[in-house]
């Protein structure tokens, strides 16, 4: 009875099992991202994108829009179309705002994956942040589709893969709706899934699939690389800041980076072996930097920490593939798909490290592979994207 009653949560899209009991569930989703003029690709909802040449920004992300949250309906089983999602995944109302050291609650969790229910697994965003490239970014909407489905399934399940299909570019106008399928339930696993709805065609499609904690004997995983710890290096603001200090720094750069250093980006960002943009130093398809969530999310609900990684994951993910061609300017950029999997339970507002690299590029694409791990070691996430990008040789002149 207690899943057929609509709660004041559930009517909210509150995110379920709040402060509950996932903390060793696996980490999820990620999303898409690079792009520019997406008029003929079916690039997603994204960020990085075309003609930049004058803002030499290492790992800025673009996006958009916002999403919810998972929350859990009771029990394993299948149909369950009359019965909304039950708990609150994102605590809201007369909970507090800010941690016990005062830290304010993250706006990931207050607004940007916020959803609104409409009704049962419908549910609608929308965009608390527009990117420079006025376009949705794909990572909130791969989180946010990841928040739709896991309302959807029951608390004792976890996000364990999610694949997506960015078909259409977004529009940051309009809200964008979730439309949740419940296409299986079984004893260990739960499959939904979700289209990303504008203007009555799909602009994501995406599949999850949730698992119950289950233990094996069969474990293993890569080693973490040796880096410098994240208080160590400075901030992407920090460094950016120490460009600007450059006496010698091009006007059209100088402006660039100062656009970048106002966007009010919702997460933070160390990176450990920035580009040179500047002089188009090309470099090994690598990059890593240390990466959370601004604001304190708390202990206990793997769900939202898993929509908060989707979200984080599409940061500056598809740019690696080009670092090896720094000689060329992108004229267009766009997310083709992403795929995550997530394997140890994690805090998203603690520091982790993203070691990003790409194997192949050809034919206008390029594939990128990423691995978010925690401080002690762990590897917590998996991520894969491949992306399009059309490209231009640099004019011949001194950036300096």
């Amino acid at each position: 009875m207690a899943a057929a009653r609509e709660t004041a949560a559930s009517r909210r899209g509150e995110w379920p099992g709040d402060g509950g009991s996932s903390p060793d569930s696996p980490a999820s989703a990620s999303a898409s991202g690079d792009r520019g003029d997406r008029s003929d690709s079916p690039a997603s909802a994204s960020g990085d994108r075309g003609d930049r040449s004058d803002s030499p920004a290492s790992a800025s992300g673009d996006r958009g829009d916002r999403s919810d949250s998972p929350a859990s309906a009771s029990g394993d089983r299948g149909d369950r179309s009359d019965s909304p999602a039950s708990g609150a995944i994102i605590p809201t109302g007369g909970r507090t705002s800010s941690s016990p050291n005062g830290d304010l609650r993250s706006v990931l969790v207050t607004s940007v994956l916020n959803l609104e229910r409409l009704e049962v697994d419908l549910y609608r965003g929308t965009h608390h942040w527009i990117p420079r490239s006025r376009t949705l970014f794909g990572g909130q909407i791969v989180g946010q589709a990841l928040v739709a489905a896991a309302m959807s399934v029951a608390e004792s399940v976890f996000a364990h893969s999610l694949h997506c299909y960015f078909v259409r570019a977004g529009d940051p106008s309009v809200p964008v709706l979730y439309q949740v399928d419940r296409t299986r339930d079984g004893k260990s696993f739960s499959v939904r899934s979700v289209k990303a709805i504008q203007h009555g065609h799909p602009i994501l499609i995406c599949q999850a699939s949730f698992q119950k904690k289950m233990e094996s004997p069969i474990q293993h995983q890569f080693t973490m690389p040796v880096v410098p710890a994240p208080e160590n290096v400075l901030t992407q603001g920090e460094l950016i800041e120490k460009y600007l200090r450059d006496p010698d720094l091009a006007e059209n750069y100088k402006m660039g980076l100062t656009k970048i250093l106002a966007e009010e980006v919702p997460i933070e960002i160390k990176p450990i072996n920035p580009p040179d943009y500047y002089r188009r130093v090309p470099m090994e398809p690598i990059q890593r930097f240390w990466v959370r969530a601004r604001g304190y999310i708390g202990d206990g609900n793997m769900k939202l920490h898993c929509c908060v990684a989707a979200y984080i994951s599409d940061y500056s993910f598809l740019r690696t593939a080009l670092l090896p061609h720094l000689q060329y300017r992108i004229k267009f950029m766009a997310s083709l798909d992403h795929s995550m999997w997530f394997h140890a339970p994690f805090r998203s507002d603690e520091w982790m490290l993203y070691e990003c690299e790409s194997p192949w590029s050809g034919g206008c694409r390029g594939l990128v592979q990423g691995r978010l791990w925690k401080q002690n070691g762990v590897l917590a996430v998996s991520c894969a994207q491949e992306g399009v990008f059309y490209v231009k040789p640099m004019p011949n002149e001194s950036k300096l």
